[in-house]
């Protein structure tokens, strides 16, 4: 016998008519992320800095669902503050929550600069946790015992084990990101919302641009299946029923780098 609030297969993995938010949602993963919430049914939010890229991606992701340009710079309290008030000023709830924005810097040991070590830190950790304090509010009230409320926090492999390029604060800031998430998801799971993270390995990206133009092989021989990303579906597993007792773990989309 089924126990009584049992789902089929269908529903299980469905993430229709739920909002979310993804920042960062311009390009790489965020627009990967946006991309496969909007074909399964959602409506979705991006946010990145660039006003102009941030209009011209909603724009073309609106062909495939609904999806709104909300531009801010979210490595201020500041401009965390500003965007959860733009997403509560349209919405009455938010089902989910992809901290996504981040930054990275390269520079050898000696060199490696201080403004470079803010700007990581701040986009990567600051803004995870401010944002999230502030749109919870939003999450609570789309929160239920059965469907949490999701906040899906993207770490990082480097965050994992040492990176082989010389960006000394972005592995640290994955690092805190995945602690992080851990800690929110114990703080929040009294109020129904669930805390997760996404540890990506190498996946085409502006970010990943010069690395893999310079090391992609290097990168391949590595990874167990001998390739690098391409688009999943971990976070709409995370967002979705199947994911709704998944809480406070740390997921690696690596293709097994981080075992090898």
């Amino acid at each position: 016998m089924e126990p009584k609030d049992a789902i089929n297969v269908q529903d299980l993995f469905s993430i229709r008519g739920k909002t979310a938010l993804v920042t960062g949602g311009s390009r790489g993963i965020g627009l990967m992320i946006a991309r496969g919430f909007l074909e399964s049914g959602a409506k979705v939010y991006i946010s990145s800095r660039k006003k102009q890229v941030c209009d011209d991606t909603a724009r073309e992701l609106s062909a495939v669902g609904p999806c709104i340009s909300l531009p801010a710079d979210v490595s201020t309290a500041a401009g965390c503050e500003a965007l959860a008030k733009e997403v509560a000023a349209r919405e009455p709830r938010l089902h989910i929550l992809v901290n996504n924005a981040g930054a990275a810097w390269g520079g050898t040991l000696d060199e490696y600069p201080e403004s470079g070590w803010d700007k990581v830190l701040d986009t990567n950790l600051k803004s995870t946790f401010f944002l999230t304090r502030d749109l919870l509010p939003l999450l609570e009230k789309a929160a239920g015992p059965a469907d949490p409320a999701r906040v899906i926090n993207v770490g990082s492999i480097d965050g994992l084990r040492v990176s082989s390029m010389e960006n000394f604060a972005y592995g640290p800031s994955k690092a805190a990101i995945h602690h992080l998430t851990r800690d929110l998801a114990v703080k929040l799971a009294g109020r129904n919302v669930t805390v997760n993270a996404i540890a990506p390995g190498p996946f085409p990206s502006q970010m990943t641009k010069w690395m893999l133009d310079n090391f992609q092989d290097q990168f391949e021989k590595q990874c167990p299946l001998r390739r690098i990303g391409v688009p999943a579906g971990v976070a709409i597993y995370l967002a979705s029923r199947a994911g709704a007792y998944v809480n406070g773990v740390v997921i690696p989309v690596d293709g097994g780098i981080c075992i090898t």
